[in-house]
């Protein structure tokens, strides 16, 4: 009772602080959302002053990524189970870096993630998912940076703290948990080997959340069955491959594809809608990424699961939000096959989790929700700037990790007809573009970048490089907005 007291207290102290703080004007600076990448500049000829250095600012014309709200954040609430869904949260445990350069390093070049800031992050989101109260927190997979032992012992504080509010929890492990070779800390300048985490300790740590109350284990992997409802179970399917040491990709064995058609045909009997999900895709999700994404062999995965009848199928991995249905791969219909939602990385800007309503009929719908990183940091009485203006700064962080990726392939170009203006531009423009398709919004952005001077000079003089051919599948692929689905 005074764990629960504690919890109720926290609510309704979160809630008075921000109407406190909305009263008081202190919300937060609103982003307008422009349709425009760039705005009138000067143009880009070949006579710009040339600079010496790289400027790492951003360019002022280019729009801002990330609005501080989201117009799915508000939806109504629609009957069904309430599931919260947070994936790719690469947490790194306080006592594996001192912050030194190696580490700034490897982040500020790195895929996104705001690992720097991992453990506010999954502070707030804690405080979120108390305030939030769902009926089920999934989390699929890639929970740790690289797999560090301390990282998941850490990790798991959060996770008893949420049930200990009368939330349940159920996970499933991604690439990065198990066996990974790749586990280190970052002290004085140096990057060390850390205790990695074998399947034995993974299950050890985590059978509380969701191991304990399956309905089935499987023998052969950490997959098992969750009784989400008496009318809807979770089919947790490990999608991972580490038996020496961890892979990239995913791959479902044999004997647990036995396994997975009993389950199928238990859930028949018992008159229940499965909910399957893994780490990996099930289905070729991303034009962009295509090694290592999609379950190999995942053809028959996704016939035993359309033979079955399931309509929904939840994914991570990619660390961009995105969905499609395997009727129609890349196009915006398909209702007669099954849906597959990924769901970004929470600690990839603009660090937002899942929200599905699911009903045993197997309607659901779906949309995202930003972590209120700034509400959170001014309630519990941060003074970090940073944190206190989170939804300027994700933005600005994304961008530039982003803006170096192309700055540095930019710097490879042997005699370049661009000028290092004009490098500059080019650069700002992919990062631009990039933060957007990792939100899952490109769609907004695809008429300007596809017109745009810096589009043109990607191609006129990196048209060999991979970033080049980056844009465009962002272009192909930017065809409606992946943060809301609605099925009936």
């Amino acid at each position: 009772m005074n764990r629960l007291w504690q919890c109720s207290y926290y609510v309704l102290f979160m809630v008075c602080s921000i109407l406190c703080l909305s009263l008081a004007g202190c919300s937060g600076k609103e982003t307008a959302i422009s349709t425009s990448l760039s705005s009138p500049g000067p143009e880009l000829d070949s006579s710009d002053e040339e600079e010496k250095e790289k400027t790492t600012d951003p360019v002022e014309e280019i729009i801002a990524p990330f609005p501080e709200t989201q117009p799915f954040a508000e939806l109504e609430q629609i009957p069904g189970i309430k599931i919260l869904i947070a994936t790719d949260i690469h947490y790194l445990a306080k006592e594996l870096t001192d912050g030194n350069p190696v580490f700034v390093q490897m982040v500020e070049h790195g895929d996104g993630k705001v690992t720097n800031y991992i453990q506010e992050i999954m502070e707030a989101f804690t405080q979120e998912v108390i305030q939030e109260h769902p009926d089920l927190l999934l989390i699929t997979g890639d929970i740790s940076f690289n797999g560090e032992l301390k990282s998941h012992e850490e990790f798991a504080e959060y996770l008893k703290e949420i049930e200990n509010c009368g939330i349940p929890v159920a996970v499933i492990p991604g690439n990065h948990d198990i066996n990974n070779t790749g586990a280190s800390r970052y002290f004085r300048g140096e990057r060390a080997p850390a205790e990695p985490t074998s399947p034995e300790q993974f299950y050890s740590i985590y059978r509380e959340f969701g191991y304990d109350e399956a309905v089935s284990r499987d023998e052969e992997s950490l997959s098992y069955v969750y009784p989400i409802s008496e009318k809807v179970w979770g089919l947790m399917l490990d999608s991972c491959q580490y038996r020496d040491e961890n892979l990239v990709g995913g791959m479902i064995d044999t004997e647990t594809y036995a396994w997975i058609e009993e389950q199928l045909n238990f859930a028949t009997e018992a008159g229940v809608m499965l909910l399957p999900m893994s780490h990996h895709n099930l289905l070729d999700e991303s034009r962009i990424y295509v090694d290592d994404c999609t379950i190999e062999h995942s053809e028959r995965l996704k016939e035993m699961l359309i033979g079955w009848g399931a309509p929904l199928y939840l994914s991570g991995h990619l660390h961009v939000q995105h969905y499609m249905n395997s009727d129609f791969e890349w196009e915006a219909g398909g209702d007669t096959g099954i849906y597959e939602i990924v769901t970004s990385s929470l600690s990839t800007p603009p660090c937002q989790y899942g929200v599905l309503f699911f009903q045993e009929n197997g309607s659901f719908q779906y949309h995202t929700q930003i972590l209120a990183m700034d509400s959170w940091a001014r309630a519990s009485g941060q003074d970090d700037l940073n944190l206190l203006n989170f939804s300027r700064y994700r933005e600005d962080f994304l961008e530039n990790v982003f803006y170096n990726q192309a700055y540095d392939e930019l710097s490879k170009v042997k005699n370049p007809e661009f000028t290092p203006r004009q490098m500059e531009r080019m650069a700002q423009v992919y990062g631009k573009a990039n933060c957007y398709y990792y939100w899952g919004r490109a769609v907004e952005i695809a008429d300007a970048l596809q017109k745009s001077q810096e589009y043109e000079l990607w191609w006129d003089y990196a048209g060999n490089s991979s970033q080049a051919e980056y844009l465009d599948y962002i272009l192909d692929e930017a065809l409606m907005d992946y943060n809301y689905l609605k099925v009936e």
